[in-house]
Parts: structure tokens; sequence; C-alpha cells
């Protein structure tokens, strides 16, 4: 008689437990999609930006001076450390 009372009560607690969990569970999800309800709309209607190119940029880099002609003083790598 005793087993069966503890028995039952740990499946009433149990079941009272996980429903109520679950009733959070749901209660969670359904509160967010009302709080977020405009910004999920907003999303699916998005139209990405096409990709066409606005501004047209060009890099120029000078191109390396040949050796023959370069301007500057070469100094030998023991030169410059003391």
């Amino acid at each position: 008689m005793a087993r069966w009372k503890v028995t039952t009560m740990f499946t009433f607690v149990a079941a009272t437990l996980f429903f109520g969990a679950f009733l959070m569970a749901m209660g969670t999800i359904a509160w967010m999609f009302l709080l977020y309800h405009d910004k999920m709309i907003a999303a699916l209607q998005f139209e990405p930006i096409p990709h066409i190119p606005v501004y047209q940029i060009r890099i120029r880099r000078p191109r390396a001076v040949d050796a023959g002609r370069a301007a500057a003083v070469r100094v030998p790598n023991g030169a410059v450390t003391a």
C-alpha cells in the first residue's frame, strides 16, 4: 500500500513539473512571436540590394624602378646597424 502511494505521488509530481515546463516553453515561444512579429515580417519581405557597382574605383600603383635607374643610394646591411 505504501509503495503504491509513493509511486502515485512521484507520478503526479513528475507530471506536474513536466506539464509546467511545457507550458512555460510554449508561453516563451508565443511571447517571442508576439514580440518579434514585425521584425520577422520585415525579414521575409526584404529585397536584397542589386549587385550593380555604384562606384568605379581604380587603384594605381607605381611600378618598381629598374635597378640601373634607381635614384636611392644603397647602403650595405651591416652599415645601418650599430
